[in-house]
């Protein structure tokens, strides 16, 4: 009976990424004719200062959808590498890779080359080397190319600096954070600014070097969810009940995962509760941390839908993959 389950034939479906693969470039394709470039200059408008001279420098604007696809494909390729390098989901699962495909196919403004997607390629390889540094007693090295990837990432979005206070405590909670490890944190976390002082200096651009620090000063007004667009509540209300049922998953049946599992899951918790946080308290910033905060509930979201198997979670995957319909429904409606 449960293999002929929707949901059993899909996470455990051979073709399954492929099969999302297809549908989403297909749905890239019908956004990229339906909207040509009434999305591009909406998006670019909220871009950081930082961002946009440099993207207009190195990136024409006809290859801009196309980066932002292979963006996306490395992401999907390092969650998998993640999962099968940490065991996340206990198996060698590509779910959370499709499940990721889906969420950010079904925001069309997403498409398109934004600070959000470097930066979450950053945030991804910065949480691979967190993980490396489980329980390690010379956990300088891993927790310094961490810092290094955060450090970088803030320099195109500063606030992104705010997530090494994160990163710190979970570095303590992983038995990775000594006054050596925290040392080589530092260290990597100033590289990028070492190496942009260099440049602003012999440059003589130096407002270049200020500017990241002057940005992670800026604050929005707290709590302000007006300004947030409806295609962003639409997706954040979707993530939040998600994250709300696949956390729960996590806990209730964390006694099945091993320690190092857990804590890999609890630091996951953590990081969504987190990212929605921030998004609460600055909505303004909601474009460049919507990446990251898919990233993480693409993991969680997987880990419940591969490993539960009951009736009840075979009706919530469907009433899932009918929202996400409905949601991709909403964004192309609220553009035209």
């Amino acid at each position: 009976m449960r293999n002929k389950r929707l949901q059993s034939q899909v996470t455990a479906g051979r073709w399954t990424l492929p099969a999302v693969i297809f549908i989403c470039a297909l749905c890239w394709v019908l956004t990229y004719f339906l909207f040509p470039g009434s999305i591009a200059s909406t998006v670019l408008e909220d871009s950081p200062s930082a961002w946009q001279p440099a993207r207009d420098f190195l990136l024409p604007g006809w290859a801009d959808r196309i980066v932002s696809f292979l963006i996306y494909a490395t992401i999907g390729y390092f969650l998998i590498e993640l999962n099968n390098q940490f065991s996340i989901i206990r198996m060698r699962a590509s779910m959370q890779t499709a499940i990721y495909f889906l969420l950010v196919t079904v925001c069309p403004k997403m498409h398109f080359l934004y600070t959000g997607d470097i930066v979450a390629l950053g945030f991804l390889i910065s949480i691979y080397f967190l993980f490396k540094s489980y329980q390690q007693t010379q956990a300088a090295g891993y927790l310094f190319y961490s810092f290094f990837f955060i450090g970088a990432g803030s320099i195109l979005f500063p606030q992104f600096t705010i997530l090494s206070v994160l990163w710190l405590l979970e570095a303590y909670r992983f038995q990775s954070l000594t006054p050596r490890s925290f040392c080589g944190a530092l260290l990597g976390w100033m590289l990028p600014y070492w190496m942009l002082f260099g440049h602003a200096f012999f440059y003589n651009e130096m407002d270049l070097f200020y500017r990241p620090f002057n940005q992670l000063l800026t604050f929005g007004e707290f709590f302000n969810l007006q300004i947030l667009q409806p295609w962003e509540l639409a997706i954040l209300g979707y993530l939040l009940v998600m994250f709300i049922v696949s956390a729960v998953h996590c806990i209730a049946a964390g006694f099945e995962d091993k320690i190092r599992t857990r804590a890999y899951l609890q630091f996951l918790i953590d990081l969504t509760i987190f990212l929605f946080l921030l998004i609460a308290l600055q909505p303004i910033y909601c474009s460049a941390l919507l990446p990251l905060l898919i990233i993480s509930n693409s993991i969680l979201i997987g880990h419940f839908f591969v490993l539960t198997n009951s009736k009840s979670s075979n009706v919530f995957f469907i009433i899932s993959l009918v929202g996400l319909i409905l949601l991709f429904a909403f964004n192309i409606w609220t553009l035209l």
